[in-house]
């Protein structure tokens, strides 16, 4: 099966590869040589994965899904949530989101955090939504030089050691990507039973 991921991120692409197997042929944007921006103008992860399929099915006339993915901090009231990606600026740059959490979060003794991911499919037209989460804490500082994005800060419910502490294979164990694009896989091949 065909499908395109609305993603130039590489590392995504690479980890939603190893969850979803061999029964799919992933493209993602870049492989395309589409490199402009997809539009990402709403207020709730949901809203903005719908957003990005949509845009990517009417470019493409294909196949295709968006994911949406947000770090949602208590102390903060969710923050950065949807604007993760973007916490530091239009820039989009990792390594400033980070330092801004840290900084943020100084002294806070209230650490719990989440990870949200919310998947919008669109296939024949069709949209159908799908949705995975990971509970865990903010660390005082980076540990890890693994994976991307916020996973040096991130320590997972039950774990003592960052998303970037992992290597790919245990990270993807347990991600909340990989809890939503089980779902997702579930409901394209629904022979094969979603695992907890």
């Amino acid at each position: 099966m065909k499908l395109i991921v609305a993603t130039q991120n590489q590392h995504k692409k690479k980890e939603i590869l190893s969850l979803l197997g061999d029964s799919f042929e992933i493209i993602s944007l870049s492989d395309l040589n589409y490199f402009d921006e997809l539009p990402e103008t709403h207020s709730t992860l949901r809203e903005n994965a719908d957003e990005k399929a949509t845009f990517v099915n009417n470019y493409f006339q294909a196949d295709c899904f968006a994911e949406d993915t947000g770090l949602e901090i208590d102390h903060l009231n969710g923050a950065p949530g949807v604007l993760s990606a973007r916490y530091a600026g239009v820039q989009k740059n990792s390594r400033d989101n980070t330092e801004l959490v840290i900084k943020t979060m100084e002294g806070v003794k209230n650490r719990s955090a989440r990870f949200q991911t919310v998947i919008c499919l669109i296939l024949n037209n069709k949209k159908v939504f799908f949705g995975g989460s990971v509970n865990g804490m903010i660390s005082s500082y980076p540990q890890g030089d693994s994976g991307f994005g916020y996973d040096a800060i991130f320590i997972p419910e039950g774990f003592q050691k960052t998303y970037a502490q992992m290597d790919f294979v245990e990270k993807n164990n347990i991600s909340h990507r990989k809890n939503a694009l089980e779902k997702m896989k579930a409901f394209l091949l629904p022979g094969q039973a979603v695992k907890q």
